[in-house]
């Protein structure tokens, strides 16, 4: 039952990645979205402290900052390639962290994965392939390519991150250690403030809706997530199931992009069909999960 944890997380990254892109067309930048982001998630991660640990000797701190640091890069890189490339694309492409997962589970923790995971993870591998031939002529190579590239950064980011959570969190508790490491990321957001194109306060006040609602919901899904990872230590199976994400993404351009002003189902059928079939071969990856 725990594996529906990360299916709700994967709808709730959809809806954060569509109210992120709708902020970045209204002006807001890769680096502000990312100060925001963090600083929303640090206060929900606070919420898990009265579920709580302890804290090892001090020399350990240098676990939660090193996660802390894997977190901050996959959202930069997340961040990235939502300003570069279509949420229908990009987001699939994060699903090869599936794979990533599955290896560093064995390498990192000796954990097992069996045969059936593998074939899932595979599965969800050649999904992401075929999303990514749902492209249009007309689309700028480059852009496209700069996308595909920093949704793979962010999958490598995230796939490590969540590999040492499930490694480091237990002797911390999870009502300490994700607090900690989420305060640590918020804090190392305040060196991208030199960065920014304006101060906060002069972001566009329509652009503030999808960057708050797009913070909220990515803040939420990441508690969902990361607790389910702490506590359970199920990596390959939750990735799976989370990387459902792909065929929310599709669906959600299809359906409901244009509440959030999103044109990429305009690209036309042929290329959403081919995002929508790859997306289907990632529910496959995802019912192999739970048989």
């Amino acid at each position: 039952m725990h594996l529906l944890l990360p299916l709700l997380s994967s709808i709730l990254f959809t809806l954060a990645a569509l109210s992120f892109k709708q902020a970045a067309t209204r002006g807001v930048g890769v680096f502000r979205a990312t100060f925001i982001s963090n600083w929303t998630t640090a206060l929900l991660f606070m919420s898990l402290w009265p579920l709580g640990g302890t804290i090892p000797e001090g020399i350990l701190f240098w676990q939660p900052a090193v996660v802390a640091l894997l977190f901050v890069c996959g959202q930069v890189s997340t961040f990235l390639a939502f300003q570069y490339g279509d949420v229908s694309v990009t987001t699939p492409v994060m699903g090869l962290k599936v794979i990533l997962v599955a290896w560093l589970s064995t390498t990192i923790l000796g954990l097992p994965v069996s045969p059936q995971l593998w074939a899932a993870a595979g599965l969800s591998f050649i999904g992401v392939a075929v999303i990514n031939r749902g492209t249009t002529p007309g689309q700028k190579r480059p852009y496209r390519g700069r996308a595909i590239w920093f949704a793979f950064q962010a999958a490598c980011a995230y796939a490590l991150f969540d590999t040492l959570v499930m490694k480091w969190a237990p002797a911390w508790g999870p009502g300490r250690f994700l607090p900690i490491m989420a305060a640590m990321s918020a804090a190392c957001s305040i060196g991208f403030m030199p960065l920014f194109r304006a101060p906060l306060h002069q972001i566009e006040k329509n652009a503030w809706r999808p960057l708050l609602t797009g913070a909220g919901l990515m803040g939420a899904q990441a508690v969902v997530l990361i607790t389910t990872l702490a506590v359970f230590k199920d990596g390959t199976a939750v990735n799976i199931v989370y990387s459902a994400r792909g065929l929310w993404s599709v669906v959600a351009v299809i359906y409901i992009g244009r509440w959030f002003e999103n044109e990429e189902k305009l690209l036309g059928k042929s290329a959403m069909r081919w995002r929508l079939l790859g997306a289907s071969l990632l529910c496959a990856a995802i019912v192999l999960v739970f048989l």
